[in-house]
């Protein structure tokens, strides 16, 4: 059985704050293209694209309560990716399929817990949309928005962390929707970006706003509909002062000062604040049994230039870490993606 040269991110240690370079390291070592006969549904594949996510500055530590850990001392990262099977003791998967779904971020990966799998059907869009606009960031808008906001045309549409993987398509399908939306960002080009790119009606860059109240009251002067948190934060706090009567706020993922294991915790400060606003706190994960239907809603609005997008893709394994790190420091020019091989 053929072995071959296996690259590897490892987590050098517990991360705490953001990831940075020096968090991670590159090492080899060796992996055999073939399954053994006791790989009972395990599936072998070669990750082509790896994914950098905002979730990930909250998988890093020791603590237990979380939904996967990204980083396990001595061991390689745990994250989103598009892969190619090469051996498969799976009866839903074979040699040569395209998938999507959690891996390791290294050059060949054996996945056992296949349950997070998506066969890729659509491969006329490019595969590194699998992993943003059309993976899991693409699912966590489309559930987010229209199952947990339940929009109606003409809605007053807040999105914090607009130029992210998730914000990005959840401002332009509130435009499809005939919505007025506004986005936060963390920079002027970024501002211009959601406005001239993806047809936000207004944005700004949060770091020059001194008053966010005021801000979003000079953006929303009749209140806001639905709000998209990405950040939680003072940004949540401020557009709490600014929702309309029956306003919805979809909380997306796992926000800090907030333990979303505990939605309640987050219902029960909006019902001292507000008595006429729903707050919902998703996680993604529950809403995959539509991934269908997001793909028969999303993809003809790619291929008839309905939805544009943005990605900032960095060349080889060994530029995962700086990539990683890019994420969280704002210098990523669109969804942070990692190519590791084109086939």
């Amino acid at each position: 059985m053929a072995q071959v040269s296996n690259k590897q991110v490892v987590a050098t240690r517990h991360i705490t704050g953001s990831p940075i370079k020096s968090d991670m390291d590159l090492r080899t070592s060796t992996i055999t293209l073939q399954l053994p006969p006791d790989a009972s549904n395990a599936v072998l594949v070669k990750n082509l694209y790896l994914s950098c996510d905002p979730y990930m500055r909250g998988t890093k530590g020791k603590e237990v309560k979380r939904l996967f850990h990204s980083f396990n001392p001595d061991s390689p990262i745990v994250g989103y990716g598009v892969c190619k099977v090469v051996d498969s003791k799976h009866s839903g998967f074979k040699k040569g399929d395209l998938v999507w779904g959690v891996t390791k971020w290294e050059e060949y990966s054996v996945i056992t817990l296949t349950d997070s799998l998506f066969k890729i059907e659509h491969t006329d869009v490019p595969l590194s949309y699998y992993t943003g606009l059309l993976g899991m960031p693409g699912m966590t808008a489309y559930a987010g928005f229209y199952e947990v906001g339940a929009p109606k045309k003409g809605d007053y549409v807040f999105v914090s962390s607009a130029f992210g993987a998730v914000g990005q398509l959840v401002g332009q399908l509130a435009k499809l929707m005939g919505c007025y939306v506004v986005g936060s960002a963390g920079s002027k080009e970024k501002v211009e970006i959601l406005k001239n790119k993806f047809g936000f009606d207004g944005a700004f860059n949060y770091k020059e706003e001194q008053n966010l109240n005021a801000t979003l009251k000079r953006f929303f002067p009749e209140g806001i509909d639905i709000y998209f948190d990405n950040v939680g934060g003072d940004t949540l706090e401020a557009a709490l002062l600014n929702m309309r009567r029956r306003g919805r706020i979809v909380v997306a993922g796992m926000l800090s000062q907030y333990d979303l294991d505990e939605p309640q915790g987050i219902k029960n400060l909006m019902n001292i604040i507000f008595k006429q606003i729903k707050i919902e706190a998703f996680i993604v994960f529950d809403y995959y049994d539509k991934y269908p239907k997001f793909l028969e809603t999303v993809v003809p609005y790619i291929k008839e230039g309905k939805i544009t997008y943005m990605e900032d893709i960095a060349k080889g394994i060994e530029n995962a870490p700086e990539a990683l790190e890019a994420l969280f420091t704002g210098r990523s020019a669109g969804k942070q993606v990692i190519l590791v091989a084109h086939d």
